[in-house]
């Protein structure tokens, strides 16, 4: 018997009153197997052939949301769940692309025709409600059980170009293993193209997946080598296979913070590869250029100075960068520990040097704005992080010996 939140028994009671046959599918059910937590639950609905009708029926449980009903979901969001109920269905590819399909909705199919749509076994899984039992038309819970990805189609899994990507963050997130049909199915597709097929924000999506929900995000990056995926991210390319292998590697040790993560993943490219790279997986414009900055800081951990502690923390964390500094090297430990040390003792660990000097204080100082404001502001600032200026009486002094020469 599965398990499922009690406050979901007056819906399912409701639908079953209307002869509606609900069945708890998907994500849900395999997580149920793995014995882990969810709370996206998936709910099929037989004996009911309008999306309308489900949303008439659904409406006095809580806000009923069709943004999905192009592709057949109702979601609804109940008691601090999200509810996805759909209706039994056909996907036909007619276009290139993960949304490429036409959507054909059928309640006279029987659940195991209806779950042939689905990507993996383990995915296709069925609990009915009302008879209390689960519903395993292709052998999912074996493969569970076996710690295998299979496809339940595989013939028709490459009509997805988003699956083989599925397909490497299930098996680094689960620590399983891909069978061998599929596996070369994958690599077929990405020699095909598939990725070139994704948007951006899917791709991005599948790798913060990866790289946050992974118990070994590594294996990710291994299996997207084997696949022949840095043909699409090139960058990678670039670096032999150890440094290639010390990122992946690095993952492990970082902290489950996706700037972090993306940050160590990026480190040895170049500049122009670190910006290549992050165009091609988001249109963040902010998150890129926080990553590039992340990324790029120079730092000697041998031989740095007070100033260039306070200089970094203009720019970045230093929270973050001695997060990526311990991933990225290991064997540096204590001298990232000092350097950790000196930035909370300058107080700079979570934050810049505040500022002694600020616009407002030269107005009220009766100093008109002009281009030359930000000049005078940072050269302060900048006697500041030097340590020749250590109070704010210090520092108007410093700007009238400014004024005077200019």
């Amino acid at each position: 018997m599965i398990k499922y939140p009690k406050e979901l028994e007056k819906i399912f009671t409701k639908l079953q009153q209307k002869d509606i046959r609900a069945i708890i599918v998907g994500g849900y059910l395999r997580d149920a197997f793995l014995k882990k937590d969810s709370k996206d639950i998936d709910i099929e609905l037989y004996g009911i052939d309008s999306l309308q009708k489900v949303e008439e029926l659904l409406e006095e449980f809580g806000d009923v949301n069709s943004v999905g009903k192009s592709f057949g979901v109702v979601k609804l969001l109940y008691n601090g769940l999200d509810l996805d109920f759909s209706l039994p269905r056909k996907d036909s590819k007619i276009a290139k692309g993960h949304k490429g399909f036409e959507v054909s909705i059928n309640s006279s199919l029987s659940f195991e025709e209806a779950s042939r749509r689905r990507d993996f076994t383990m995915n296709a899984i069925g609990y009915d409600v009302v008879q209390k039992r689960v519903l395993d038309p292709h052998g999912g819970i074996e493969d569970i059980k076996n710690k295998i990805i299979r496809a339940v189609d595989l013939e028709k899994f490459d009509e997805d170009p988003l699956r083989v990507l599925r397909a490497v963050g299930f098996a680094s997130r689960f620590d399983f293993t891909i069978e061998k049909n599929l596996y070369k199915k994958c690599q077929k597709m990405i020699e095909q193209g598939s990725l070139e097929q994704l948007p951006k924000e899917r791709i991005f999506t599948e790798l913060q997946k990866m790289l946050l929900k992974s118990k070994k995000p590594s294996k990710a990056f291994f299996l997207l080598r084997d696949f022949g995926a840095f043909g699409y991210f090139k960058e990678f390319l670039a670096l032999s296979k150890e440094e290639q292998e010390a990122l992946f590697f690095a993952l492990e040790r970082a902290p489950k913070d996706l700037l972090i993560l993306f940050a160590v993943l990026i480190y040895n490219f170049s500049a122009e590869e670190k910006i290549t790279f992050l165009q091609r997986v988001t249109q963040d414009k902010k998150f890129i250029q926080s990553l590039f900055e992340l990324a790029s800081t120079p730092l000697s951990l041998e031989s740095y100075s007070d100033y260039d502690l306070y200089k970094i923390a203009t720019k970045v964390k230093i929270s973050d960068l001695s997060k990526l500094l311990s991933a990225r090297y290991p064997e540096k430990k204590e001298l990232v520990k000092k350097m950790i040390q000196r930035a909370k003792d300058l107080n700079i660990y979570e934050k810049e040097l505040p500022h002694l000097l600020r616009g407002k204080d030269l107005i009220d100082l009766g100093i008109k704005p002009s281009k030359e404001f930000s000049k005078i502001l940072n050269s302060i600032y900048e006697a500041q992080m030097r340590g020749e200026v250590t109070s704010k009486k210090e520092a108007l002094i410093y700007l009238d010996r400014l004024l005077i020469l200019t």
